[in-house]
């Protein structure tokens, strides 16, 4: 005897059917925010020459993480430039900022949400494990149905893969924060807003840049998947190097973007630290 199959497929594709028909104006609307602001990202960071681009983050690099990374930051970045991946480095920049920033805007919120209330993490716990054990590639679907083929749905996707780590470790580090000092906060008559933002964010902001940090890796590493359905940068690269069966092509953009990688972790890091020791 056989259990009958339950229709979760069937109940799945519905329900995204439904939304995209009744929902389609405001995933028109996001998909012309995104694209506008990408846009812009690309003609601003377009419009700076390579080399003066590079020497300003050099800089940054450096300010933030000392001559080390600086130096790391300029070589890497004129390895890229000399590889003749520099548009490509641009487009998969503005992706990952924009993945980076949707994920922060609604998943430190949420993290101090979840933080507050008990119900509302053991509702949004199991929906983080959903989307950190789902395979990457499972996102790539609703997106196009939602956003079509392009940049947007490679953002939708990687904000999904993304944001799990900010909301974890934002509610991770308020819970972390000591009672004694929240009940010496409430001793003085603090408000609970001026609690948040003076006691609670400040002591947590460390553990919260860990999960900001783990959010951009997680974000650059959906460049390549994203590049299935449209996206353009370093993946696409990839992409087209692995179908064309092209090992060099393939190793070139495969390096700039492991570049990238350890050039965004090393900085947001030492923001980490530098936070921790304020």
């Amino acid at each position: 005897m056989e259990l009958p199959k339950i229709p979760l497929g069937n109940w799945i594709e519905a329900a995204i059917e439904a939304i995209t028909v009744n929902l389609e104006w405001l995933f028109n609307a996001i998909t012309f925010l995104i694209e506008k602001f990408i846009d812009l990202q690309v003609t601003v960071f377009s419009f700076i020459h390579p080399f003066l681009f590079i020497a300003l983050l050099a800089l940054l690099a450096w300010k933030i993480s000392g001559w080390k990374i600086g130096l790391l930051t300029l070589l890497g970045l004129l390895l890229i430039d000399d590889l003749g991946y520099w548009e490509q480095t641009i487009d998969t920049l503005a992706l990952v900022i924009t993945s980076v920033l949707i994920s922060f805007v609604f998943g430190v919120p949420l993290g101090i949400w979840s933080a507050y209330s008990n119900t509302v993490k053991n509702i949004v716990t199991p929906i983080l494990d959903l989307m950190q054990t789902m395979p990457a590639f499972v996102y790539l679907i609703p997106a196009i149905f939602f956003f079509g083929l392009g940049t947007v749905p490679g953002v939708f996707a990687s904000v999904i893969f993304a944001m799990p780590p900010t909301i974890r470790l934002t509610n991770l580090g308020i819970r972390q924060v000591s009672r004694e000092l929240v009940e010496a906060a409430d001793a003085f008559g603090a408000t609970s807003y001026q609690k948040l933002v003076k006691v609670q964010l400040p002591l947590a902001l460390p553990t919260i840049m860990a999960g900001i940090n783990q959010s951009i890796m997680l974000a650059l590493s959906m460049v390549v998947i994203a590049s299935m359905i449209g996206a353009p940068g370093l993946g696409a690269s990839v992409y087209g190097a692995v179908t064309q069966l092209k090992i060099g092509t393939g190793f070139e953009a495969g390096l700039s973007i492991v570049m990238i990688a350890i050039i965004l972790d090393r900085i947001s890091q030492n923001i980490k630290l530098i936070s921790r020791r304020k």
